[in-house]
């Protein structure tokens, strides 16, 4: 039996989210159909994280157990010939056998892509938030400072999950500006659901002068939802990369 890590990037655009779940199509299941198809065999393949509904992925990490005499570092190879066009497999390699990509996953960069200006984007339309109002990028940079380091991020969970802590620890908040793109680029140990979208949404109420950069750390202080700002939509979440 061999332990095989898979890297994938993806198009979540057509997909209710990574995790397999009754009545709709995720990356999850279609992942494990296209395995099982080569190896003539039912698969578990265990994900880094539960992405939400239309969430991308640029190095999304998975691993399966198997049987098959196809070598670990080819895998990926043969896997491509199988999946859709919005799934990809970068790479494949053999792994100890109790490698798990979620448990053993040191952290998670995503990263969050803004189009600033008034105009709807008719490229790459599902992979921005197009937003219209003026930003200060300084302020919003001030104000990421206090999300970093461990704290209770209660105030930036959205309800309907359930985890044993909601103490989490965030490694960096970057803010790039890119011609009329802002992007933000949050990594950290691990996230709440919907913790990054809720996060920018937060900061762009700072952008906007809405609220001042303290206020933030007041908003994590609080542990309460209902302080921090919108969720943003999913369209413009890609995880970037997990460490290991």
């Amino acid at each position: 039996m061999k332990n095989v890590k898979l890297t994938l990037e993806y198009d979540g655009t057509n997909y209710c989210g990574w995790q397999r779940q009754s009545n709709v199509i995720t990356v999850q299941e279609e992942v494990e159909k296209r395995i099982g198809e080569i190896v003539g065999d039912k698969v578990d393949v265990i994900g880094c994280s539960r992405t939400d509904s239309g969430v991308h992925a640029k190095a999304y990490t998975c691993n399966f157990k198997t049987n098959s005499v196809i070598p670990p570092e080819k895998f990926y190879l043969v896997l491509n010939s199988v999946l859709p066009d919005d799934i990809v497999a970068l790479n494949s390699k053999e792994v100890p056998i109790d490698f798990h990509s979620r448990f053993n996953s040191k952290g998670k960069m995503y990263s969050y892509t803004i189009l600033n200006r008034s105009e709807r984007p008719a490229i790459n339309r599902n992979y921005v938030y197009q937003y219209g109002h003026n930003l200060d990028c300084d302020l919003m940079r001030e104000a990421a400072k206090y999300i970093l380091g461990t704290h209770d991020f209660t105030s930036f969970k959205s309800t309907g999950s359930k985890v044993k802590s909601n103490i989490r620890t965030i490694y960096e908040a970057k803010i790039i500006e890119d011609e009329n793109k802002v992007i933000f680029y949050i990594t950290g140990d691990g996230f709440l659901y919907n913790m990054v979208r809720i996060i920018v949404g937060t900061l762009l109420e700072v952008g906007e002068k809405k609220i001042i950069p303290l206020e933030v750390k007041t908003i994590v202080e609080a542990k309460d939802r209902t302080k921090a700002g919108r969720v943003v939509p999913a369209k413009g979440l890609c995880l970037e990369k997990v460490m290991y």
